[in-house]
Order: structure tokens, then sequence, then C-alpha cells
């Protein structure tokens, strides 16, 4: 009974395998070196979703059905995000970093990983009550398409505002909350004069390069769900894109150490995972 579970769990790991090469040659998205027990877990809820009877009927509907592949796109994609989320981030980011940023005449910033939004606009609007934001710039980039489109619209669920406003007042927030956006039905539409800072691209952390030189970089929990090797791919695509005495922030499960380039960088904020390039 062990022998056969045994196989069978191989043969799943092959057909997760072959499904992953699959989608990297025929779309050009590359998961082969994302976080297996996290990407398996996603996999087995499209095979349910998309009522196939296993990986390779999965596989064989994503290869010849586009439609389907935006659907196990949306699966694959890790979207947890919220606005001002981790409130001591953005304070730290206020007391630590702004003073740094003031001594620019303009400041490049790469939100990698960015989601549908909510935290670049956190950022925007951090920036802009610390009266910097005119000088600022951030390149907001993601993988998926889709939701770079609807992070661009800067419309989001009425409902979320009372979590949102809460943990922007806890970020050190500075006047009312309810000022950046308009109330319209069950959603809300942030201001478009913090848009006006932000460029939304796409961009693959797996296979794409370095694009800019920035200030800044913001590349948080994305990191936790690649595997070792793809990490320390893009801790060297992040070091190469961030200039001298730039600022690199990480999410608080994520770490420097026992990376390549653990010792590139001086500590602004150990406990908020913010550092300086020295090297």
């Amino acid at each position: 009974m062990t022998g056969a579970v045994d196989t069978e769990s191989e043969l799943e790991a092959t057909e997760i395998k072959l499904l992953l090469e699959g989608i990297f040659q025929r779309y050009g998205y590359d998961f082969r070196d994302y976080s297996a027990g996290s990407i398996r877990r996603r996999i087995l809820v499209a095979v349910k979703a998309e009522d196939a009877r296993s990986v390779s009927g999965l596989q064989d509907r994503v290869l010849h059905e586009p439609a389907c592949m935006e659907r196990l796109l949306r699966v694959l994609m890790v979207h947890v995000t919220s606005m001002f989320r981790d409130p001591g981030f953005y304070i730290a980011f206020r007391q630590k970093v702004v003073p740094l940023l003031a001594t620019y005449s303009f400041v490049r910033i790469w939100h990698a990983g960015c989601s549908s939004g909510e935290e670049v606009y956190s950022l925007a609007i951090l920036l802009e009550e610390e009266g910097i934001r005119d000088r600022c710039r951030i390149y907001a980039t993601d993988l998926s398409e889709d939701i770079l489109r609807k992070a661009k619209e800067g419309v989001f669920p009425l409902k979320s505002m009372k979590e949102y406003t809460e943990n922007y007042q806890r970020a050190g927030g500075k006047g009312a909350f309810s000022k950046y956006y308009t109330a319209k039905y069950d959603h809300a539409k942030f201001d478009a004069s913090l848009g006006e800072s932000i460029v939304f691209a796409q961009h693959n952390l797996a296979t794409d390069g370095s694009f800019n030189e920035f200030n800044v970089i913001l590349c948080r929990n994305v990191m936790i769900y690649f595997n070792k090797s793809l990490q320390y791919r893009v801790h060297g695509l992040l070091h190469q894109s961030l200039a001298y005495l730039g600022v690199l922030g990480i999410g608080r499960g994520e770490s420097l150490r026992f990376t390549p380039h653990e010792f590139a960088y001086g500590v602004l904020d150990e406990h908020e995972r913010l550092y300086r390039r020295v090297t």
C-alpha cells in the first residue's frame, strides 16, 4: 500500500513538473522555481475548479485553451494584500527612509510584485503626506496583466475601507483617510492625482532583467513563495537594480541571511526589514 502511495505521489510530482514546463514554453510564465508545496496546493485547486481528472488533464486544457490559462494564472498568483499592510513598516519608512529621500531632487522607486495595488497607493499617500510625492516616480510591477489593470483603476471594495482606515491611522497617517477616495455604490475610487506618480508595468521576477536604477526597491512578501534558487536570482536582480546607498524593503518573513548579497546591505530597521545598499 505504501509503495502505491509513493508511486502516485511521484507521478503527481512529474505531472506538475510537466505542467509548469508546458506553461513556460507555451506562455512564458515561469513558475518552475516557486515553492513546491505552495504551487502544488494551487494546482490541485485548479484541477478541481476546472473539473479535470488529473494534473495531466489540466495541462491539456491549459496548453490548448488560453482562457483556461488565464483562470489558472489567477489561482497560481498570490494576491494577499491590503492598504497600509503591516503598519509598522510605514512608520519605519516615514522615520528612517523619507529623510534620506528628501535629500534627492528626483526619486525612483520600484514596487516589485505590486499585486492589485493597495500597497502602492498606500506608499503614494505616505509620500504625499511627507511632501515629496511630486519628486517621486513609483514603478509598480507584477506578472499578471489582469491584476495590473485592476491596480491601475485604483478602485477597491468600500467594505474594506474601515480596515484600511485603521491601518492608515496605525501607520502614522496625518489626516482623514477618507479624503483620498470617493465612495460610489459598493466601491471606493482613489484620487486620480495619486496615480500620476505611479507607472504600472508587467515584469516577471523569475525571467526578466533589470530595467532601471532605483533609489528604493520594495519587494515585500513575494520571495516567500519562491524556492532558494529563485530567491537568490531575485536578490541578485534587486541588488543590480538598486543604486548605491539605495533602500531595500522586504517582508518580515523574508531575510537577507545566507543569500549571496547578505553583506551588501547595512541595516536601517531589522524588525521591518529595511536595508541600505553599501556595496
